[in-house]
């Protein structure tokens, strides 16, 4: 019979377990991390404050004006309970607002979890770090578009 010593350290069924994840933060006190969404890319930074997000320069309601897409920035804070509690800096490029608006949103949760390890389960609960990874289909030759076909003519 083999020998059963190595198989100690293993949990319920077989499973080891999890690893303890660490906390990921550069000399100024910030978490970074990239979020994508449809052809969005958003660089965003993390890190201790009194709340204020800033996206491309701006203040986040002045950059995206309409209130669904400010509601989706705030998403990942809110599910957290850290309202107020983080200084969020995010620079985005690509795609179109709503694009956007979730490329940040991602960015934001991985951010949240690179700051402080503990809000991993909540976040990922909740579905925000998962990367949506719909885009748009491309066109095929002999279509009008992806998938639409030219109008069929009997004569």
């Amino acid at each position: 019979m083999a020998d059963l010593s190595s198989l100690k350290d293993l949990g319920v069924a077989g499973q080891a377990s999890a690893p303890a994840r660490e906390r990921k933060v550069d000399a100024q006190g910030r978490s970074y991390a990239t979020g994508k969404r449809k052809n969005a890319v958003a660089r965003v930074w993390v890190k201790a404050g009194s709340g204020k997000i800033i996206v491309n320069g701006k203040d986040y309601s002045a950059y995206f004006a309409r209130p669904v897409l400010q509601m989706i920035l705030q998403q990942p804070i809110v599910a957290a309970a850290r309202n107020g509690q983080f200084d969020i800096i995010a620079t985005v490029a690509g795609g179109g607002l709503s694009g956007q608006a979730g490329a940040v949103r991602h960015g934001i949760s991985k951010a949240l979890t690179y700051f402080e390890p503990g809000l991993r389960s909540v976040l990922k609960k909740g579905g925000f770090l998962t990367r949506d990874s719909r885009v748009v289909e491309r066109k095929k030759y002999g279509k009008a578009k992806a998938r639409r076909s030219f109008q069929f003519s009997k004569r």
